[in-house]
């Protein structure tokens, strides 16, 4: 670690002002009359109040990022490396820090925060290697005295809207390639993560010594600036993550201003985990129990459907009810706790809306339990068929149901059967089987012997159908993050027909 990033941490032991938004290079105080009370999910400790931003801010800060990515475009590649480099310093130094805030802003569990501050920082390494790999090509011209060039160029200024449930990584993994890449962003993280999912990262790369300017954190209201962040001239690429409603309408609002801008969306999932009957059912329930109950379900690549067939469906059913009964719900700063709280109570109040919905259409409630505060226990549902709302819909939280399969072919069918195409796994000892049935799946991500909930930085991360465009992660996040520029030279008069 340099001096200068030593020295930065010790004067600067932990950060404060969350209160304030960062637009233009500086901490300021929102203008609109509206407050966001940021609250701890677990206890209902206010952790911060936010004075929210107006359209008027937001405009200020895309003008200060449209000057400075400039500027910004120009910096040698080593230079926009070397700030992503000086992040990774100080999120070492930073970690305990990091992990506490989204324990006590997300709700994450620790196991969960742990996992979540790993993937930002692989990610974050992956990310600073993007400026040393963005290359242009010379192509062949059938025009006599041409040269073609195809260079690669920063689309500009990034419009980031990230959520709340894995809000460090899923806002780092937009900011961090866009600004490496040569852009500027602004970022409005979600409602209920504000300092995990923006503010939080601003002080990072203020830290880092990122010009200021070039990334700007703005929170408020949708009401006010929802739209806005997307219609604005200013902005040429969009980044969204979140449900797939929003998505659509994020889609529209790109496509209905002076430009038409382009778009990554990474929206919902009904990911299914299929358990065939040559599977090694131990290693299945194993991972279908930590990819169902993982920050309690609340990760658009969760496990949402168990498809199991028939022959082992009744020996699966009976070790994941066991296993599942021994995972430890509730305060979710302690090492053990598995199942934390639901972020909030519109959350909350879905959910215990699936589970009267449920049992109302004839699922078999195999293991519930009391609700504490916004902590759901795990629950298992059985009996689950393809018409009920426990298979068709996203669930979002500690609740799963297991449907019956009478052979592969069904289980492939039931698969495929939803609106959703994010990521899926099939659990089977034949590697051949596994392997025709993973290409079967209309999905953007499927997994043999494995979880649903998989991120790697340097492979392909998105979906299809309703799960979204474009994709995150390595090269392919590089290609989003650039515009290509064709450029031709003549270098003799060429011979026109008239």
């Amino acid at each position: 670690m340099s001096d200068k990033t030593n020295k930065a941490v010790n004067d600067n032991e932990a950060y404060s002002d969350f209160h304030l938004q960062y637009i233009a290079g500086k901490w300021q105080k929102g203008q609109d009359d509206s407050i966001n009370t940021n609250t701890n999910p677990y206890s209902g400790e206010m952790l911060v109040e936010i004075q929210q931003a107006t359209d008027k801010q937001l405009d200020e800060a895309y003008e200060a990022a449209k000057e400075a990515q400039k500027e910004w475009a120009k910096k040698l590649p080593a230079e926009r490396a070397g700030l992503l480099y000086r992040v990774i310093e100080i999120l070492d130094q930073r970690q305990d820090e990091i992990v506490e805030w989204l324990i006590k802003e997300s709700g994450s569990t620790r196991i969960k925060a742990m996992t979540e501050f790993s993937i930002a920082r692989a990610m974050t390494l992956e990310a600073a290697t993007f400026p040393n790999r963005v290359h242009g090509e010379i192509r062949p011209s059938n025009i006599p005295g041409k040269q073609n060039f195809v260079y690669r160029e920063p689309v500009g200024v990034v419009a980031v809207i990230s959520p709340w449930n894995f809000p460090f990584h899923l806002t780092q993994r937009s900011v961090g390639p866009a600004l490496v890449l040569g852009n500027a962003v602004v970022l409005k993280p979600a409602s209920d993560t504000p300092i995990t999912g923006g503010l939080l990262l601003a002080k990072i790369y203020e830290e880092a010594g990122l010009p200021k300017g070039l990334l700007n954190v703005v929170v408020g209201a949708g009401s006010e600036i929802g739209d806005a962040i997307v219609t604005h001239d200013i902005p040429s690429f969009v980044s969204f993550t979140g449900s797939t409603p929003v998505g659509k309408h994020i889609g529209e609002l790109a496509h209905s201003g002076n430009y038409i801008k382009q778009l990554a969306l990474e929206l919902g999932g009904n990911n299914p985990f299929v358990v065939l009957k040559d599977a090694d059912l131990d290693n299945a329930v194993k991972a279908a129990v930590f990819g169902k109950f993982l920050h309690q379900g609340q990760i658009c690549i969760a496990i949402n459907r168990i498809i199991v067939e028939d022959e082992v469906y009744d020996d699966f059913v009976e070790r994941f009810h066991t296993h599942v009964k021994t995972l430890k719900f509730g305060d979710p700063s302690k090492e053990d706790t598995v199942v934390g709280p639901i972020v909030n109570e519109n959350q909350l109040e879905s959910l215990k809306d699936k589970i009267a919905k449920a049992q109302e259409e004839g699922a078999t409630m195999l293991l519930g339990g009391d609700i504490e505060g916004q902590v759901v226990p795990p629950h298992i549902f059985t009996d689950v068929t393809a018409d009920m709302e426990l298979f068709r819909n996203e669930i979002f939280g500690p609740l799963v149901g297991i449907v019956r399969a009478k052979d592969e072919a069904e289980a492939l069918k039931l698969a495929n059967d939803t609106e959703y195409g994010l990521s899926s796994s099939v659990f089977t000892t034949d590697m051949e089987k596994g392997l025709r049935f993973a290409r079967g799946i209309r999905a953007g991500m499927t997994h043999i012997n494995d979880i649903t909930v998989n991120d790697e930085s340097n492979v392909p991360f998105g979906g299809e159908k309703n799960s979204g465009i474009g994709r995150f992660n390595g090269e392919w996040v590089l290609e989003e993050m650039t515009r290509t520029h064709w450029i031709s030279y003549q270098h003799k008069p060429r011979d026109y027909p008239f």
